[in-house]
């Protein structure tokens, strides 16, 4: 009876093994950990995609496709998402004084040409008397398009501010007696249509077939507005933001941003 017995008893130790073995296994593997990160549009959702072909093992990108910026910072600070690449820090900083918000840039990416452009016009010297030009409606953009038509010398702002926080408020001398039209960056294309003069990203206005280079009639490259890869204060130094940066920072990254002739590499 013992001796019948053992070669049960062996069988059953080798399944118990076997078994224990499969679950210790499983264990060991560490789970990926998904990140969302919120983009707005191309070169922005390209940048996103090509991160998470680089992001390291354990962690893979989700890009979450929104309509505007004010909803990309909204549902990073909620932590509906882990990040978002649509801003440059300026921005980012307006929305955290208007909303108690906590969210930093933690990289910047990519530098952009930024351009006024018209429908009507050829050379900025043509620039009518009375001409109705479009800007931004945020203070960051804002200040930016002020400033671009001063260093121009299309109008003057007040020497005592900042000019990268003018309002038409601030203006001192406007000889062509320009009127401002402040819409959301998401209009300005809207508002080429109808305005003299239009400042507009590179992101938005190539949907009109127009690019900086070709077709912007005062053009700017200033890194104090490069998009920026940012996330909320509290995750600021944790793992996975570190391997969010390293991802945003990649030669994959790199690849896409020189491809784009509006925009390069920040890093």
């Amino acid at each position: 009876m013992r001796s019948s017995s053992l070669p049960g008893l062996g069988l059953l130790l080798a399944s118990v093994l076997l078994v224990s073995g499969c679950a210790a296994s499983t264990t060991n593997q560490a789970e990926t950990v998904t990140l969302q990160v919120a983009a707005v549009t191309s070169p922005m959702t390209d940048v996103v995609e090509a991160a998470g072909e680089a992001i390291e093992d354990g962690y893979e990108i989700e890009l979450v496709e929104v309509a505007d910026y004010v909803t990309a910072n909204t549902i990073l600070q909620a932590g509906d998402v882990d990040a978002n690449f649509s801003q440059h820090v300026p921005y980012m900083e307006s929305f955290n004084a208007g909303n108690d918000g906590t969210l930093v840039g933690i990289q910047p990416v990519y530098d952009f040409i930024i351009a006024f452009y018209s429908k009507t016009l050829t050379d900025i010297d043509g620039l009518p008397t009375g001409a109705t030009v479009a800007i931004p409606n945020d203070p960051s953009n804002t200040g930016r398009a002020l400033r671009l038509l001063a260093n121009e010398g299309i109008i003057t702002l007040d020497p005592a501010i900042d000019p990268y926080a003018a309002t038409p408020d601030d203006i001192t001398e406007n000889p062509k007696e320009l009127e401002f039209l402040q819409v959301a960056i998401s209009a300005l294309n809207t508002a080429y249509d109808e305005a003299d003069l239009v400042f507009q990203w590179p992101s938005h206005i190539s949907a009109l077939g127009l690019n900086p280079q070709d077709d912007g009639l005062i053009t700017e490259l200033d890194d104090t507005f490069a998009l920026n890869l940012v996330v909320r204060g509290e995750d600021a130094d944790s793992a996975a933001t570190a391997a969010l940066q390293k991802a945003f920072t990649s030669d994959e990254v790199r690849a896409v941003i020189e491809a784009n002739g509006t925009i390069t590499t920040a890093f």
